[in-house]
């Protein structure tokens, strides 16, 4: 299984994927909290988006060493979070409950892939 090396070592930059885990999540809080007057008049397929801004924040958590049941709680979480404070965001509705289901279905589509790649791809090399 020599040519999976490749995917193994990407695999175990942690910091790596830590820090982009932050920048995506201040990326993910920058683009949920800012006014409406601020953003596009209309941004096309919101639910993807949110799904696939949380299924990238969840990967890259996972990447970054954390467990994946405690990823998927962590992003989940920080979803929910961010769907509360936008509330307050002038011209925002916020506490969408789709919008929370998109961002937890991301998050959990991330955490079956990871759980796929590490019991299934990377376990086969040992």
């Amino acid at each position: 299984m020599a040519e999976l090396a490749w995917l193994k070592r990407w695999h175990d930059r942690r910091r790596l994927w830590a820090v982009l885990a932050v920048l995506i999540a201040a990326a993910i809080a920058i683009g949920s909290l800012t006014p409406a007057s601020e953003m596009p008049e209309r941004l096309p397929w919101d639910k993807f988006n949110h799904f696939a801004g949380y299924a990238g924040l969840a990967g890259l958590v996972g990447l970054a060493g954390m467990r994946l049941a405690g990823t998927f709680i962590v992003t989940a979480l920080y979803g929910i979070v961010i769907e509360t404070l936008q509330i307050a965001v002038p011209g925002r509705s916020g506490g969408d409950g789709w919008d929370i289901l998109a961002n937890s279905l991301g998050a959990v589509t991330a955490v079956l892939v990871l759980y796929w790649l590490r019991r299934g791809v990377l376990g086969r090399q040992r």
